[in-house]
C-alpha cells in the first residue's frame, strides 16, 4: 500500500477515520466544559472519507480486470 502525504497508509487513515466516527457518534459533535469547548470533526465530512478510504483499501488489494465478478453455470439438468 502506498503511503499518503500524512505518512499512513489509507487502510490507517481508514481505521483513524472510522476512530473519529465512533468517537462522535458515542461522545457527540461538541461538548463544553467550563468556559472550554470542543468542536469535532464534521460527520458527513467523515463519511465521505471513509467512502473514499474503503475505495482506495478496495483498490489496493484488487488485481484490476473482473473484479467483483461471478460466474454461474447453467446446464439444464
Amino acid at each position: 500500500m502506498a503511503e499518503t502525504k500524512s505518512g499512513f497508509t489509507p487502510a490507517q487513515m481508514l481505521e483513524e477515520v472510522n476512530n473519529a466516527i465512533y468517537n462522535i457518534l458515542v461522545g457527540g459533535q461538541s461538548y463544553k466544559i467550563g468556559t472550554r469547548q470542543l468542536t469535532r470533526a464534521d460527520l458527513s465530512e467523515l463519511y465521505t472519507m471513509k467512502n473514499d478510504l474503503t475505495a482506495q483499501v478496495a483498490a489496493d488489494g484488487s488485481t484490476g480486470l473482473l473484479d467483483d465478478t461471478y460466474v454461474a453455470v447453467f446446464d439444464r439438468r
